[in-house]
């Protein structure tokens, strides 16, 4: 069988939306160009197409046209390596799903625990946020909460008191132990978010001994310049919110 067909071969097996590089295909070194070229032909016959150097999916077509391929898997080399979690959609797409935005964004956000510079992906320029606490699927939700609180000021369509009762809605949805590991790893975040967060906590009649650390994490005399209003979250003079 010949190189073009075995490429052929596995693209047929792949699912739609399926991203992949020429190292799926599992040839001989010596046949990567021969590959490299043949998903090049497929992607100019519109088999395939292109997201960014290198890297090829499957398009989900329908009787309107091509699908967006989904942004999970344009980025799914950058959340998950070797079965194992390495970052986290925050940022945009995750104002959308929480309802705290509607606008769409060009640009999405994976919060990592290592610096990485911004890269672009088709149309989507991809940037990185810090995340200090570790990544694993019992944390994502939780650090996705907090990045928003983190960027309270910067989601878009939106205002800070719009985006604080969102949030409150959400934290206060919250069964107990996640509000207490809310609070935990709200932690090793800047000392505005602990206070912003600690202020959301308490309004939410969250437990008072997780509140506790979080206001001892604090110093007394600092103040944090929050464009929240008092009659939209009570609580923030307690937490030094002005």
């Amino acid at each position: 069988m010949q190189i073009i067909d075995i490429v052929g071969y596995i693209i047929d097996r792949f699912p739609k939306e399926h991203v992949f590089t020429c190292n799926d295909f599992y040839l001989e070194v010596e046949n990567k160009d021969t590959v490299r070229k043949t998903l090049n032909r497929l992607a100019a016959s519109g088999k395939v197409q292109k997201l960014s150097k290198g890297k090829y999916f499957k398009p989900r077509k329908t009787e309107f046209g091509v699908l967006k391929l989904p942004v999970k898997q344009i980025v799914k080399d950058l959340l998950e390596k070797n079965g194992k979690l390495i970052g986290y959609l925050t940022g945009y797409s995750v104002y959308n799903s929480l309802y705290l935005s509607t606008q769409i964004s060009n640009t999405l956000q994976i919060g990592v625990n290592k610096y990485r510079r911004a890269i672009t992906r088709g149309r989507y320029r991809i940037s990185f946020v810090l995340q200090p606490n570790a990544i694993n699927k019992n944390n994502i939700e939780l650090l996705q909460i907090l990045d928003c609180i983190r960027f309270i000021n910067e989601i878009p369509g939106t205002t800070p008191d719009e985006a604080c009762v969102r949030l409150l809605q959400i934290i206060k949805e919250l069964p107990p132990e996640k509000q207490k590991r809310l609070a935990k790893l709200s932690l090793k975040y800047t000392n505005y978010v602990r206070a912003l967060c600690g202020a959301m906590l308490e309004q939410a009649k969250a437990e008072q001994e997780p509140l506790e650390k979080l206001k001892k994490s604090l110093t007394g005399i600092t103040t944090y310049k929050i464009p929240v209003s008092k009659n939209i979250l009570s609580t923030k003079t307690k937490w030094n919110i002005v």
